[in-house]
């Protein structure tokens, strides 16, 4: 079973959507993250669905994959990196609300 491109790319637009909502809405830490990431996985299904759109039938095209393998790393990198932040926020304030973090001064 094939499915369209035109499903994936919308497929990605909510999912997009949806991660910018939870980015905006929400005042956790925690679920702000996971929203960026929701974010980045709908950017990962776009690129491999334009790769599928754009490629000829015996030739696929490998840009859209090698970016994907890009965008994972650089997520892999800001999942570790922001759950460093929120120990580190947890510990001095208790807390892993958003408007807790505002407060800090350096």
């Amino acid at each position: 079973m094939n499915v369209p491109s035109e499903h994936l790319f919308f497929l990605s637009s909510a999912l997009f959507a949806l991660g910018v909502l939870g980015f905006l809405v929400r005042r956790n830490v925690i679920v702000t993250l996971m929203s960026i990431e929701l974010m980045l996985n709908a950017a990962n299904l776009a690129f491999l669905a334009g790769s599928r759109l754009h490629s000829a039938p015996g030739r696929p095209d490998l840009q859209g994959p090698l970016f994907v393998i890009f965008v994972i790393t650089v997520a892999a990198v800001e999942a570790a990196v922001g759950l460093a932040l929120i120990i580190a926020l947890y510990r001095l304030k208790q807390s892993v609300e958003t408007d807790s973090a505002s407060e800090m001064k350096g």
